[in-house]
């Protein structure tokens, strides 16, 4: 995700940011930009044809277009706020866990509070990498090579921490180390986090629909290759950047939408999942003390 000063006008007009869009329009900028010279060369020099008071159809066309594009802006960026309200809600959780394991636990209990401290920044990596279709593992920090099979061989890996943390709550309560109402609390931040991955996959896994998605594209495409038939008899060969820089504003939104759809990537304009998970498990660490003096020898 780009930080930025959203005050600074010259350093946003004059962003390096209009460069990556640039690139990758480029092959249809090309294409837009040659059919329309060849347009304007026969219609004005071979067969000198009028197409006068023609205009006014694009300009319905374009409101049209303008109100497809709005529709289109506004869905990708509730997408991409309802993903970040999601990780707002996975940096809260966490941060209660945490509070709640650190009053609770006993501070002799050294294995079961470093198991906590350690389970719940890996679940965050996990959700990250688990949104993200990868299987890295090296950003989490395993208690044991037994746990360490257990995740790495799973298909879902936050569900497995989850229920690592299920057993070991499980297990302290068996062991009178918490008590029931104690073991009600903390049963709502995991099943928080559960929820929270369960939101996220549905966003992932749910994107805007094909015919939708196809009809816009279409749309833009027939409005750009068109455009010069409206202009071309009043303004001639300015036709040119006239329809080069109307497809690059028009086409340019429908692009940065495609990248904030899914706001759980790594393009510029996605979540800061990398920032977010470091951030969480920085707050647990302080959170959850594990004063190792107290360990049996």
């Amino acid at each position: 995700m780009i930080q930025y000063n959203p005050k600074s006008w010259f350093s946003l007009i004059f962003d390096v940011y209009s460069r990556h869009v640039m690139k990758a329009l480029l092959p249809l900028i090309l294409f837009i930009g040659s059919s329309t010279a060849l347009f304007c060369f026969l219609v004005l020099d071979v067969f000198k044809l009028d197409f006068s008071g023609s205009p006014a159809v694009h300009s319905i066309l374009g409101v049209v277009l303008g109100l497809f594009l709005v529709l289109r802006t506004n869905t990708a960026y509730d997408r991409w706020w309802e993903g970040r309200k999601q990780w707002g809600a996975l940096v809260n959780d966490s941060r209660n866990f945490s509070l709640k394991l650190n009053a609770f636990l006993p501070e002799d209990r050294i294995e079961d509070r470093d198991f906590f401290r350690k389970m719940i920044g890996n679940v965050v990596v996990a959700i990250k990498e688990h949104l993200r279709d990868s299987i890295l593992v090296g950003e989490m920090d395993f208690i044991n090579d037994e746990y360490k099979e257990q995740i790495i061989k799973s298909k879902h890996r936050p569900n497995a921490i989850n229920k690592l943390m299920y057993q070991r709550l499980t297990k302290l309560r068996a062991e009178d180390v918490i008590t029931a109402e104690q073991l009600f609390l903390l049963d709502k931040e995991i099943k928080g986090f559960t929820d929270i991955v369960g939101a996220c996959e549905r966003i992932k896994s749910t994107p805007i629909p094909y015919s939708y998605s196809m009809f816009i594209k279409k749309f833009l495409f027939l409005y750009a290759i068109t455009l010069p038939i409206g202009f071309v008899s009043s303004i001639g060969y300015y036709t040119v950047p006239l329809v080069l820089f109307a497809f690059y504003f028009l086409v340019s939104i429908e692009l940065i939408s495609e990248e904030i759809e899914d706001p759980f990537g790594t393009d510029v304009n996605d979540l800061p999942l990398n920032e977010l998970s470091v951030k969480i498990r920085r707050n647990i660490n302080e959170i959850i003390s594990v004063n190792k003096d107290l360990a049996p020898a």
